[in-house]
């Protein structure tokens, strides 16, 4: 039943104000009353959708990581270039997190939920599948003596590593990235991925 208030349902109303609070106040401090006070919903309307903060949370997570990892593939697919590739991705990470600085600060500064843990099995598959549509672009380019040989984690940290916490200074008021800079980031991976000869 869809609220007459503001015309979306609870479940979607409960999401965006988790998403509001675990993005300004982060998870562990976010309390039960906190979400429902956000999301204008009751008691009862809050366990119809969800059985606790930690189930919203792992739902949340996986929606975003979801939607992420889809506009990750869609710009990655576009380059046939390694180069190309690697520094549009970097200039992509942080596009991402100025249009959706919320969502950006959630994957950024939250672990995400353990395969135990609501959401978490499913989170589990989703980088399973993005990680093997990854290594499926970047194969070629190994082979072809572009791309160094990396496992999984290095092959993040390298690429993105440096961009995320960019993100972290930008979210914090700190510093606000210029394209140059975003730029250098971009080729700054290069440098770390390309194969040396």
């Amino acid at each position: 039943m869809k609220s007459v208030k503001n015309g979306r349902d609870g479940r979607t109303r409960i999401i965006e104000g988790a998403l509001r609070r675990f993005s300004q106040d982060g998870v562990s401090a976010t309390t039960l009353a906190s979400l429902r006070e956000e999301s204008g919903v009751s008691v009862g309307s809050f366990y119809h959708h969800f059985a606790s903060k930690e189930h919203v949370f792992g739902v949340l997570y996986g929606e975003i990581l979801d939607a992420y990892q889809k506009e990750f593939l869609a710009e990655l697919v576009r380059h046939d270039d390694a180069k190309a590739g690697i520094e549009a991705i970097v200039a992509f990470h942080m596009r991402w997190a100025g249009e959706h600085p919320e969502k950006a600060r959630l994957l950024i500064s939250e672990r995400p939920p353990r395969k135990h843990e609501p959401g978490g099995a499913e989170v589990a598959e989703a980088r399973r599948a993005f990680f093997k549509q990854v290594s499926d672009w970047w194969r070629p380019h190994m082979k072809n003596g572009l791309l160094r040989p990396v496992h999984a984690t290095m092959c993040y940290v390298l690429w993105l590593g440096p961009a995320q916490e960019m993100c972290r200074l930008w979210f914090a008021g700190a510093h606000t990235p210029t394209e140059e800079e975003i730029k250098d980031l971009g080729e700054a991976a290069w440098q770390s991925l390309r194969q040396r000869s």
